[in-house]
C-alpha cells in the first residue's frame, strides 16, 4: 500500500488541531489534516492525547494545576516548539 505524500508539517498540524477536534477548520483543511494523521503517527498521537484532554476538561472533574508546574509546562512547550521550528529534534 503506498503511502501518500505529507502535504503539511507536524508543527502546523499541531496548530490546527484544537479546530480540529472543534470541526472549526474548513474542508479542505480537514482533509489535508486527515491525510496527514494517516501517514503520521506521532501527529495522531498528539491529536488521541487532545482529545483525551479535552475529554478530561469537559467531565466536571478537572482540577488545577499548581502554578509552577503549569508555568513549567509551558516553558517546555515553547523550548520544544522553538526546537522544532528551527530544525532540530529534541
Amino acid at each position: 500500500m503506498a503511502r501518500r505524500p505529507i502535504e503539511i508539517e507536524c508543527v502546523e498540524v499541531w496548530r490546527h488541531i484544537s479546530d480540529y477536534i472543534d470541526d472549526a477548520v474548513d474542508p479542505e483543511l480537514r482533509n489535508i489534516l486527515l491525510n496527514h494523521f494517516k501517514g503520521c503517527a506521532h501527529c495522531t498521537a498528539v491529536l488521541d492525547g487532545s482529545r483525551n484532554v479535552v475529554r478530561l476538561m469537559g467531565d466536571g472533574k478537572a482540577f488545577d494545576l499548581p502554578a509552577q508546574t503549569s508555568k513549567r509546562l509551558y516553558l517546555k512547550l515553547d523550548e520544544y516548539l522553538g526546537a522544532r521550528q528551527n530544525g532540530s529534534k529534541n
